[in-house]
């Protein structure tokens, strides 16, 4: 049995059988205590990938030793769409599949297929995009198009070939991932992201090389502080390159000016370059919390929904979804979580400057739920 699975067995939270409160009007997003919409929906494919990033998977916990997830316990293609129609009748507007690293999830493009079929209430298909390493993206890429994914995140850490391995500690190189972009470019994903995380002393040297590959692209590069998510990456709050810094940088070669977005549902800070070059983001996840705006809602790979990045523990949701039980009470039972969610992690972290409370379970790894 998967270690992750057996973590997550024993965290399980307990909830009544059928719930009875207040469903939404049709059209009208499912709230929770902080009045935050249910907008957003990460599905994690796959608790595998090809990478060992040191700030997610470092390989001296996922060594060759590892018990990752058998396939009989990930949800199916038809599971995870299931689910997905229902929480589109909550509210979710906008689906992100992650992992692990989801091209690692044999015929994936065969679920995308399927999520963009579903309609929102109002009729609106749903935002379809995807969070990837990149190296799988020169064979993937058109499938992924044809099969109807609007966009695509891309996650690179460094330009330099030598840091890009230390970070990510593959074989891979950055210019595979490059190479990756411009195939999924080509395949008409013209709406793509790259996140680099930034970890000082490590890659931080490399934030006006990555500027400078991205401007003056149809790309728009993110820069993300580095996050105590999980408890295997020996997060160091002095390991964080605060947003701010990394604004101010960039502003010395590249000025840069503000765009303002509505805070709900907002990862990222916008700017613009001045000279017209496009734009970059910031996520500031420990300088600057955004959990009052957070409509995201994460499941994991076997069916456990998690209401925080930083959560501690999930729902059980397989039960519903491989029970004979009706979507009715899938639908109940999802308003029902998130109803009585007042997650807010970031914020009680960055109050306490950098040691905030966590939940007493272990907190799970960001490999198994995404990003």
């Amino acid at each position: 049995m998967s270690k992750v699975i057996f973590l997550t067995e024993q965290r399980r939270a307990s909830l009544p059988e059928i719930w009875t409160g207040d469903l939404p009007a049709a059209g009208e997003p499912v709230r929770d205590l902080r009045a935050r919409p249910l907008r957003d929906l990460r599905i994690s494919v796959t608790d595998r990938c090809n990478f060992r990033c040191t700030y997610c998977m470092p390989r001296d916990v996922f060594d060759s030793h590892y018990t990752f997830m058998p396939h009989s316990a990930l949800l199916s293609f038809e599971e995870m769409a299931r689910a997905a129609r229902v929480f589109a009748e909550l509210g979710v507007e906008k689906i992100r599949l992650t992992g692990g690293e989801p091209l690692m999830r044999k015929n994936l493009e065969v679920l995308i297929a399927m999520l963009a079929e579903i309609r929102t209430p109002s009729g609106q298909p749903l935002d379809l995009t995807l969070t990837t390493n990149g190296s799988l993206l020169t064979r993937k890429g058109r499938a992924l198009k044809d099969a109807g994914l609007n966009r695509l995140t891309v996650s690179m850490d460094a330009l330099d070939d030598a840091t890009f391995q230390r970070m990510s500690d593959t074989d891979y190189t950055a210019s595979d991932v490059l190479r990756g972009i411009d195939a999924a470019a080509d395949a008409g994903l013209d709406n793509i992201k790259v996140n680099m995380v930034v970890r000082r002393g490590i890659n931080d040297d490399q934030i006006l090389p990555m500027a400078r590959q991205f401007r003056g692209t149809p790309h728009v590069l993110r820069f993300i502080e580095y996050m105590d998510v999980g408890s295997t990456n020996g997060w160091n709050l002095q390991d964080v390159v605060p947003s701010a810094e990394i604004v101010a940088r960039l502003g010395a070669a590249y000025p840069l000016a503000p765009l303002i977005d509505d805070p709900m549902g907002r990862v990222a800070e916008r700017w613009r370059y001045l000279d017209g070059a496009g734009e970059v983001g910031m996520i500031s996840s420990v300088t600057q919390a955004f959990c009052g705006g957070c409509t995201r809602a994460r499941l994991s790979p076997e069916g456990q929904l998690f209401l925080c990045l930083f959560a501690g523990h999930g729902h059980d949701l397989r039960e519903v979804l491989r029970g004979d039980q009706d979507d009715e009470r899938l639908r109940r039972r999802i308003a029902q979580i998130w109803t009585a969610r007042g997650d807010n992690y970031s914020e009680q972290r960055s109050a306490a400057t950098g040691q905030g409370p966590r939940d007493a379970e272990r907190p799970v790894e960001m490999s198994y739920i995404g990003g």
